[in-house]
């Protein structure tokens, strides 16, 4: 049932908490023009909300941008550019330093049995991998764990790839859980494969979907250990891995790949920001990452958080709430392999003095609004919770201790809260870090309504602070 725009707020008025007898004419109207300014923010994305077309426009320009490649560099004009279109009154650029990867030539695979015949498999290489400098063909062994592969005799891994094959798990609501238990094999498998004496290592895509699309994502080396090559097999071509294993031990895996490293390359954070009308030196930050792994567009990461992030700075301006205190865009350098950005914009934060009051990423897609996870203490977290009820008119209500974001950690310890705007997830990881991370799988409401959850929630963080 559809509730008119003044029909909602008198409803929102009925559900707000009771307030102390001595201050509730205070109250109440505060939090009527609170909830009349919120339905200004969200009209206003709704109607005329500019994230949708911005996005379109830096993935059908640009599309993919891993740090250190032309595109990442052609993303930073076009961020600052926009913004400077914006009319905000500072638009510049931080200097960092990023890794540059490259995948090379699509990579190839196949399954060959003792007949032969060889089987193709779907893969691609995890970020900052080796190359296999030609073909490499080895036999497989299969683990489902770190502890397993620690407890396999020698003479079973040596010279083999290791086959980590261990789903993601499927009974958590919250999907950015299974991710996080399941990413160790990503992350680390190639170091612990290589540490056994193996040649290489094959990890299936951290993915609840069952298709043919591999996943990349970061992987890290140990210093001391020697560097095998690392490649993530589909869900479907991990399933089908398995059930040959079953029926011939001896099988190999023939893996090409041609990834390598050059040297870093200097890129750039993109700030733009508007000045408080009255607490100029506070600070709240809002962002998303810039730059996106290279198999598709980099839309749902992240896009999503860039625009968005842009929508709030245009949307306090649109609907004539210039915020008390100084609110910053900024669009993240490496995140996705490095983290630089994020590291190098608190550090800069620091040795200028500056006071953050808070930050907020986003980074989790463009999907439909649900709320925000915060990182505070206690009493912070109760603060900013009780700004819940103005919230659940427009779906995002859910406000929980939680992670806020990669980008924004390194703040902690100079911002008094960091905040995590959160969507539905159920879709995300699977299309995350994979070929199918386009345009056309965005929903601009979705889109719109996050941008607007993301400004109204700043919207009363510069009102009120922390």
């Amino acid at each position: 049932m559809r509730i008119p725009s003044l029909c909602r707020t008198l409803l929102l008025a009925a559900v707000l908490p009771a307030a102390p007898l001595v201050a509730s004419a205070q109250s109440a109207r505060i939090n009527t023009i609170d909830s009349l300014n919120i339905r200004k923010i969200y009209d206003e994305a709704l109607a005329h909300g500019q994230s949708y077309n911005n996005l379109r426009e830096l993935t059908g320009t640009i599309g993919g941008r891993l740090s250190g490649s032309p595109e990442a560099e052609k993303a930073v004009q076009w961020g600052k550019t926009t913004m400077e279109k914006m009319g905000l009154d500072r638009v510049y650029l931080q200097e960092v330093m990023v890794p540059h990867w490259v995948r090379g030539a699509k990579e190839k695979a196949q399954v060959r049995g003792t007949k032969g015949k060889g089987i193709a498999l779907n893969v691609c290489a995890l970020g900052g991998s080796v190359g296999t400098n030609g073909k490499l063909k080895a036999q497989v062994v299969e683990v489902k764990s770190m502890q397993e592969l620690a407890a396999l005799p020698a003479d079973q891994v040596k010279g083999k790839f290791v086959f980590f094959n261990r789903p993601m798990n499927p009974l958590y609501v919250e999907t950015g859980r299974a991710y996080g238990e399941a990413g160790d094999q990503r992350r680390s498998g190639a170091a612990e494969a290589a540490k056994r004496g193996a040649v290489g290592a094959l990890v299936r895509s951290l993915s609840l979907a069952h298709d043919d699309f591999p996943h990349t994502g970061t992987m890290r080396y140990e210093d001391g250990v020697t560097q095998v090559p690392a490649a993530a097999l589909s869900t479907n071509g991990a399933d089908e891995l398995s059930q040959l294993l079953k029926a011939d031990k001896s099988l190999t895996v023939e893996l090409e790949m041609s990834c390598q490293t050059l040297p870093e390359v200097k890129s750039y954070n993109v700030v733009g920001e508007i000045k408080g009308s009255k607490y100029p030196d506070e600070i709240i930050t809002v962002g998303g990452h810039l730059d996106s792994w290279d198999l598709a567009q980099g839309a749902h990461d992240d896009g999503t958080g860039c625009v968005q992030s842009m929508e709030v700075l245009r949307l306090l301006k649109a609907s004539g709430l210039r915020p008390e205190r100084t609110v910053r865009a900024v669009l993240f350098m490496n995140e996705e392999n490095g983290t630089r950005g994020g590291n190098k914009y608190a550090e800069l934060a620091k040795s200028a003095g500056e006071k953050h009051l808070a930050a907020m990423e986003s980074d989790g897609g463009g999907f439909t609004p649900r709320g925000f996870n915060i990182e505070a203490e206690p009493a912070t977290v109760r603060k900013v919770q009780q700004w819940q009820p103005l919230f659940v008119p427009y779906g995002s209500g859910e406000f929980a201790p939680g992670h806020a974001g990669t980008d924004i950690g390194p703040l902690k310890g100079q911002a008094k809260a960091l905040i995590g705007y959160e969507c539905d997830s159920q879709r995300y990881f699977d299309i995350h870090h994979t070929a199918a991370d386009t345009f056309d799988k965005i929903n601009r409401r979705e889109l719109e309504l996050g941008g607007a959850s993301m400004a109204a929630l700043i919207y009363l963080m510069s009102k009120y602070g922390l």
